[in-house]
């Protein structure tokens, strides 16, 4: 047997009732509060529509249309919690505008003006009026006229502002999910970018610069003892090894630039680049590639530096005897599987290298899977989103 699904109960509307029991008195309630309520939002849609609508050839009318909506938002929250309490409905709130995160006043101002949730709680309390009055017609008439099936037209009624609050008052669940899925990717490729800057500092400050700086200091002191006339076998000494120093400098520099984008990714693509970080491995690597065309840059380089970092781990830590790499796209996603043999054990848990992959590929939408039990062999499959390479201006 499969578990109930709790969403659906959550959407299953009550059966009616032929008592008067306390869900109908709350109902009924609920139908005789409609036309204050309707009153109330429709006279304010009107007026704040109205007189912003005029303002809007000066200055003031925009900030006093984005007050509004925000007002709006205020009105939407009551009826919610009015629908919570009279008809039991489970009505979430939606997502608070960021405006102190929002940049300057103009930025603050757009925000507000282009808020769906304020925009749907006008048009809810616009189109109120008549099903306010309808309502409040109907159950006050059938307290003394029709009072023996009251229950069910209360019920009736109730359900059409059930499916209104749902409709135009309740976030949409999708929508918000995505929106917090957007703040959290934003901040994982912050702090990224910031991890990858701090990096590149300290490669660039503890190995090519302080060789740099050695190199200076020789230089200097060979270029001394040149100045006083002692052009020894001291001389010839320094200045070896300051040309030892250059070319370490330079070897540093150049596995730098390869660790931020490396030339052979960027001239001959995704099967020549992984190609030549396998051949890096400690470990045999057989790299399989079936890729039609090159996707576009960015996926490329994630795509790489994926299969560079899942190389390095395997290096150090699996104890592996052989491993594969295999590359090829399947309609619109682009799907890397690294396997070897290795000890396993490998986790999403188990370190910040797999996690940050996993967390950077999360981050344009796409999928980082770990198969490793404990003994080994271990499989891990990454997927991208495949984009279209655009041609870069000035090629042909």
């Amino acid at each position: 047997m499969t578990a109930p699904d709790p969403s659906a109960d959550e959407h299953r509307l009550p059966p009616a009732r032929f008592a008067f029991d306390k869900y109908t008195w709350k109902e009924i309630a609920h139908l005789l509060a409609n036309l204050p309520a309707a009153i109330f939002g429709f006279t304010y849609v009107v007026s704040v529509l109205f007189v912003s609508g005029i303002l809007t050839l000066t200055v003031v009318g925009f900030p006093l249309l984005a007050a509004s909506l925000l007002g709006a938002r205020q009105l939407g929250k009551l009826e919610r919690a009015r629908a919570r309490g009279l008809l039991g409905m489970r009505v979430e709130e939606p997502t608070p505008l960021p405006l102190r995160k929002g940049g300057g006043l103009l930025q603050r101002l757009w925000m507000a003006l282009k808020d769906p949730v304020g925009w749907r709680t006008l048009l809810y309390d616009f189109i109120r009026l008549p099903w306010g009055i309808l309502t409040f017609v109907i159950t006050f008439a059938s307290l003394f006229v029709l009072w023996p099936v009251l229950p069910f037209i209360a019920r009736g009624l109730a359900n059409a502002d059930r499916a209104m609050v749902r409709g135009l008052l309740s976030p949409s669940d999708e929508l918000e999910r995505r929106i917090a899925e957007l703040e959290s990717d934003r901040g994982v490729v912050v702090d990224t970018a910031a991890a990858d800057l701090r990096r590149i500092e300290r490669d660039l400050h503890d190995g090519a610069q302080a060789r740099l700086v050695n190199l200076a200091m020789g230089l200097g002191l060979a270029k001394e003892r040149l100045l006083e006339g002692r052009a020894d076998d001291t001389v010839a000494a320094m200045v070896d090894e300051a040309h030892g120093e250059v070319k370490l400098a330079l070897q540093e520099l150049r596995d730098l630039a390869r660790g931020i984008h490396p030339a052979v990714l960027t001239d001959r693509g995704l099967d020549a680049a992984l190609s030549s970080v396998a051949s890096r491995c400690t470990v045999p690597v057989k790299v399989t590639s079936d890729l039609a065309e090159r996707p576009a840059a960015a996926i490329e380089g994630i795509a790489y530096f994926t299969v560079s970092e899942l190389l390095q781990n395997i290096s150090k830590h699996s104890q592996a005897r052989s491993a594969s790499v295999e590359v090829w796209r399947s309609e619109d996603r682009l799907l890397i599987q690294v396997w070897d043999d290795g000890r396993g054990g490998a986790r999403l848990d188990g370190g910040t290298g797999i996690r940050g992959l996993a967390e950077r590929l999360g981050a344009v939408d796409g999928l980082f899977v770990v198969d490793s039990p404990t003994g080994g062999p271990t499989t891990i499959t990454a997927e991208l989103p495949w984009r279209d390479r655009t041609q870069a201006p000035g090629q042909g």
